[in-house]
C-alpha cells in the first residue's frame, strides 16, 4: 500500500485524530515522554501493554500507531526482528507515516534481510527522492553481499571471559603494556541500584581485567573507589602513561538524559572520584566515546553539537590548550548520519563506528587512511579515504568500540547474535600474511650451487641475507606491495640478479625465483642468439639476451671475457672458422656499442673445431642425448635425421669465459 503524507489525508483524518487524542489517557503520554526522553525499554513497556489493550478492529489504527512506536523503540534497542514485525505490524493496520518504509528497512537491514529491504528504501524513496538515508541504505545492502562472500583475514570469536548475560562493550586497554584491560558492564554485579530506563538492565559500570604472572586474563572486577555512582559510566580511554581515565557519564537531572565526559586519576591502583572535562560551556549537546591520541596531545570524542555535519560527529579537542582548537573531522570522516567511538592509532589512521556510511546494518566499523598531500599544492587539504572493515568485523548488527592491543588484533563490541540487542565484547586477530618467495640457485648446466649467498632489498627499508642449502634451495618471508632487488653469487661464479614485486593481494602466496649462475673460467652458452642462414648479422630476437650480457658485464666491471662462435659440422673448417670469427665480432661489435670497453672482449671463431659435451642441461631439453657424450661429427652421422639437425642446432651456439678478472679502467 502506498504511503502518503499526512497533509493530504489531514481533513479525512480530522474525525480519527479526534477519537484517537480522546484515547490517549496518561498512560500513553507516559510512553510517548518516555520515549521522547531516550528510555526506550520503558516505552516499550507501555506501548506493548497499551498495543495488547486495544481492539483489533475497532481500535486498528491506534494499534497502528502503537505498533509504529513500539517498532521504533525496539529498532533504537538493536531488537531488528522485533523492531521488523512491530513495522509491519503497523502497515497491515494501515497506519499512516512517512517514514515508516524507511524505518522497516533499516530493521530489515539490521536482520541482514538485505533484498527485503533494498525493497523497503526503494518504496520509501518514492515519496521522499533525496532522503540520504535510504540511499546510504541501499548502498550498504548492495555492497553487503560482496562484503560476506570476500571476507576477509580477521578471525573474531566472543570472549567468554569478559562477557556476562546483560551489556558488555567499549573495550579499553590501559597503556602499551598491555596488561589491564577496562570495559563498561551492565551485569547485575553492577554497584548501582537503579535500572536503566533506556536498556532494562542495570546502569553501566567500568570494570577492568590483569593479566596473571602466566599471562592469563584473570575474571574481571568492578573498578572501585568513587568511580562508578548511580549514573551510567562507560567507554573508558586513558593517557598514554595510563595515568588519566576520560569516561562518559550519562546524567539525568529531570529530562532529557545528558552525556559528558569526565575525568579520573589514578593512584595506587585507585581511581579518584571523577570530575567534569569542561569542552563547551554548552550544557544541552551530548558528549561522549573519549579517546586520546597516542602523543597525549589530543582527545577525540562524539558529539551532536551544533557546527557538525548532522547527527553525532566525532570532534577532537587539545589537551595542552583547549583554547581555539576545538575541531570537526570534516565532511570525509562524518555525515548526516552518526559518527562515534574514534580510535586513532597514528597520524595518518583512524578508525571509528557509523551508521552514516554505507554498511552492513546499525553502527558498522570503518578505517580511515590519511592521504598524502599534493608536494605541488600548499593549499591542498587533507584527505581521508575511508574503508568499510568488512566481514567478519562487522555484522548486520552493531559493530563498534574496536581497541587494539599487539600487532592487528584486539578487541571490539558488537550486538551480533542477541535477538535482545545486549552488546557483548569479541575478540578479533588478523594473522599476519604467510608471504615467501623462494626457488634455486644452480649454474647452466642446472647443477645445484650450494652456499651460494642470496641478498634481498626491499624499498620497504627490508634488508635480508641467506645461504642455499646443498640442493641449491632458499626462501624469504617478504611483505606484501614491495619492490625487491635480488642479487645471488658464490665463489667461482658471476653474481646474478632480479627484481621482483609483490601484489597487495590480502592472501598467503610464494613466489618463485631462480638463479642461474655463470661459472668463471669455464664456458658458459649464451641462450637465443640467432643469425640470417650463411650470415653473421645479428638477428633482432638477439638483442635481448645480448642486453642481459650487457647487465652482466656492467655488474662485473673487473672481468674480460672471450666471446666464443660456434658452428655446425656442415661445410668446410676453414669457411666455418671464418664465418664464426664473423658472428663473435658481431657479438663484440654490439657489447661495445653499448658501453663494454673493447678491452674487456676478445671474439674468437672456433668454427666446428670444438663440439658440444651434452651437459645435464642439455640432456633435459634433448633427452635422446646421453649426459657427458660429446657431439662430434662421426657420432652425428649415426643418428637419424631428426636426432642429427637436433645435434647440428646444439652445436651452433654462442659462449662466453671468463679470462680475467682484475681488468681496471
Amino acid at each position: 500500500m502506498k504511503r502518503i503524507l499526512y497533509i493530504v489525508v489531514g481533513m479525512m483524518l480530522a474525525s480519527v485524530v479526534l477519537s484517537l487524542a480522546s484515547c490517549k489517557g496518561p498512560k500513553l503520554k507516559d510512553a510517548d515522554e518516555a520515549y521522547d526522553r531516550g528510555e526506550y525499554f520503558d516505552a516499550a513497556t507501555i506501548y506493548r501493554k497499551l498495543y495488547n489493550r486495544y481492539n483489533r478492529k475497532e481500535d486498528a489504527w491506534l494499534r497502528g500507531e502503537l505498533a509504529f512506536q513500539l517498532g521504533m523503540c525496539h529498532l533504537r534497542l538493536n531488537q531488528g526482528s522485533r523492531a521488523t514485525a512491530a513495522f509491519q505490524n503497523a502497515i497491515r493496520y494501515e497506519f499512516e507515516d512517512t517514514t515508516i518504509m524507511l524505518r522497516l528497512g533499516q530493521a530489515q537491514q539490521m536482520e541482514g534481510q538485505y533484498a527485503a529491504a533494498i525493497k523497503s528504501y526503494n518504496e520509501y524513496l518514492e515519496i521522499a527522492p533525496d532522503s540520504w538515508e535510504a540511499e546510504v541504505g541501499i548502498r550498504g545492502c548492495e555492497l553487503a553481499p560482496k562484503w560476506k562472500e570476500e571476507g576477509s583475514r580477521y578471525i573474531v570469536k566472543q570472549d567468554k571471559m569478559f562477557n556476562s548475560r546483560r551489556a558488555d562493550y567499549c573495550p579499553m586497554y590501559l597503556d602499551k603494556n598491555l596488561e589491564y584491560f577496562y570495559y563498561t558492564s551492565t551485569n547485575e554485579k553492577s554497584t548501582g541500584e537503579l535500572r536503566s530506563e533506556i536498556t532494562g538492565t542495570k546502569k553501566g559500570d567500568i570494570y577492568f581485567s590483569k593479566k596473571d604472572e602466566k599471562g592469563v586474563w584473570t575474571r574481571p572486577e568492578i573498578v572501585d573507589g568513587g568511580l562508578n555512582t548511580e549514573h551510567d559510566e562507560g567507554a573508558p580511554a586513558f593517557s598514554p602513561d595510563g595515568s588519566t581515565m576520560y569516561l562518559a557519564r550519562a546524567v539525568r537531572q529531570d529530562w532529557p538524559t545528558t552525556v559528558e565526559i569526565y575525568t579520573s586519576s589514578r593512584s595506587e591502583a585507585k581511581w579518584s572520584a571523577p570530575q567534569k572535562y569542561e569542552i563547551t560551556a554548552d550544557t544541552l549537546s551530548n558528549y561522549s566515546d573519549p579517546f586520546v591520541s597516542p602523543d597525549g596531545e589530543w582527545l577525540y570524542f562524539a558529539s551532536d553539537m551544533p557546527g557538525g555535519q548532522g547527527g553525532t560527529d566525532i570532534w577532537r579537542i587539545n589537551l595542552k590548550d583547549k583554547h581555539g582548537t576545538l575541531e570537526n573531522l570534516g565532511p570525509q570522516i562524518n555525515t548526516k548520519g552518526n559518527e562515534r567511538f574514534p580510535n586513532v592509532r597514528t597520524d595518518s589512521l583512524l578508525y571509528f563506528a557509523s551508521n552514516g556510511h554505507p554498511g552492513m546494518g546499525g553502527l558498522d566499523l570503518f578505517v580511515a587512511k590519511l592521504q598524502p598531500r599534493d608536494e605541488n599544492n600548499r593549499l591542498a587539504m587533507d584527505r581521508w579515504v575511508v574503508e568499510n572493515m568488512g566481514v567478519p568485523m562487522n555484522s548486520s548488527a552493531d559493530d563498534f568500540g574496536i581497541t587494539f592491543g599487539a600487532g592487528e588484533s584486539g578487541f571490539i563490541s558488537s550486538s551480533r547474535g542477541d535477538a535482545r540487542g545486549y552488546d557483548h565484547i569479541y575478540s578479533f586477530i588478523k594473522p599476519d600474511l604467510q608471504i615467501w618467495i623462494s626457488g634455486y640457485v644452480v649454474d647452466k648446466d642446472d647443477e645445484p650451487v650450494p652456499n651460494a649467498v642470496i641478498r634481498i632489498v626491499g624499498d620497504d627499508g627490508s634488508n635480508q641475507k641467506t645461504a642455499s642449502k646443498p640442493d641449491g634451495s632458499f626462501r624469504f618471508d617478504l611483505q606484501r606491495g614491495v619492490k625487491y632487488a635480488m642479487m645471488a653469487g658464490a665463489e667461482g661464479y658471476l653474481n646474478a640478479r632480479q627484481e621482483f614485486e609483490s601484489d597487495s593481494t590480502e592472501e598467503d602466496a610464494e613466489y618463485n625465483v631462480d638463479f642461474i649462475l655463470a661459472a668463471m673460467f669455464k664456458a658458459q652458452i649464451i641462450e637465443n642468439i640467432f643469425y640470417d642462414f650463411d650470415k653473421a648479422v645479428l638477428r633482432d630476437e638477439s638483442k635481448l639476451a645480448l642486453d642481459s650480457m650487457v647487465m652482466l658485464l656492467k655488474d662485473h666491471p673487473n672481468i674480460v671475457i672471450e666471446m666464443a662462435s660456434h658452428t655446425d659440422r656442415v661445410g668446410s673448417a676453414k669457411y666455418n672458422q671464418g664465418l664464426s670469427q664473423r658472428r663473435a665480432q658481431s657479438v663484440v661489435d654490439y657489447l661495445i656499442a653499448n658501453g663494454i670497453p673493447k678491452e674487456r672482449l676478445k671474439p674468437a671463431g672456433y668454427g666446428k673445431s670444438r663440439p658440444k659435451t651434452v651437459t645435464k642441461r642439455i640432456h633435459s631439453q634433448y633427452p635422446q642425448f646421453e649426459e657427458g657424450v660429446t657431439l662430434t661429427e662421426e657420432f652425428i652421422k649415426t643418428l637419424s635425421k631428426e636426432d642429427q639437425e637436433a645435434a647440428d642446432q646444439i652445436n651452433r651456439r654462442t659462449e662466453f669465459t671468463v679470462l680475467d678478472t682484475s681488468y681496471e679502467y
